[in-house]
């Protein structure tokens, strides 16, 4: 853990994530990602020179089967709430609207129940589990599909719900995720979606591999390119009181 944990620390220097009194909510979906997450949040705690607390909370979204016995232990052995959203997302995304891009619409409103959800609970953030190999794969899916340079920030204030995003793994590499998943044997949940391994962005992570045997250390160079606020301000910090 102890990369992980140091990742973690250095995002929530960097960009003043974590605040005394704060009531973390982690949308825990049951992968990989969300599991480290909400383990390596449990036990920043301890060192986190500021007091905060924590809440887990899942959705379903009416595909089946979603086991959750594994998510609640752990959520118990970690003496953190667990909360369970029932929804029917998939229905409307998949019957309904039948969207010919439906991870879109799917993860607008999963935000969107995530975020109500944090009100109810008088939560006042809201942690995701994007790591480092995200943020690099949305500035690709950006610049490709929709020609703009953009991606996902690691702070996000929702001015409509008052409620602050914080991405606290952006600095951690999607393989050492893999790899403390096994470590920790977490309980991951496999997606029952039925589009899962077949969307852009798994097309855009195939890209990046190919990158990557050309250029090994390609990941690393475009995530300095992002926290290069002088040339680009896509990962600007905030300014220092």
């Amino acid at each position: 853990m102890k990369e992980t944990l140091g990742c973690l620390r250095r995002a929530d220097q960097d960009f003043s994530m974590i605040r005394s009194g704060d009531r973390i909510a982690v949308g825990v979906s049951g992968g990989k990602d969300s599991l480290l997450l909400l383990y390596a949040l449990a036990l920043y705690r301890k060192f986190c020179k500021v007091p905060y607390t924590l809440h887990a909370l899942t959705l379903t979204l009416g595909f089946e089967p979603f086991p959750l016995e594994g998510i609640s232990a752990l959520c118990r052995e970690l003496d953190v709430p667990h909360h369970i959203r029932h929804t029917q997302i998939g229905q409307v995304v998949f019957e309904e609207r039948k969207e010919s891009n439906p991870c879109s619409l799917c993860a607008k409103m999963r935000r969107g129940a995530l975020n109500d959800l944090c009100r109810e609970l008088g939560c006042n953030k809201l942690a995701l589990g994007h790591h480092r190999d995200d943020a690099i794969e949305t500035l690709f899916l950006s610049m490709l599909y929709e020609g703009r340079i953009h991606t996902f920030h690691p702070v996000t204030y929702l001015s409509r719900t008052g409620i602050t995003q914080i991405r606290p793994l952006c600095y951690l590499p999607e393989k050492h995720i893999v790899h403390m998943a096994r470590v920790l044997s977490l309980p991951v949940v496999s997606s029952p979606c039925p589009v899962d391994s077949f969307t852009k962005r798994k097309e855009i992570k195939e890209l990046l591999d190919q990158l990557c045997k050309q250029f090994p250390n390609a990941r690393e160079l475009l995530l300095s390119a992002l926290r290069n606020q002088d040339q680009y301000g896509l990962w600007e910090k905030p300014a220092r009181k």
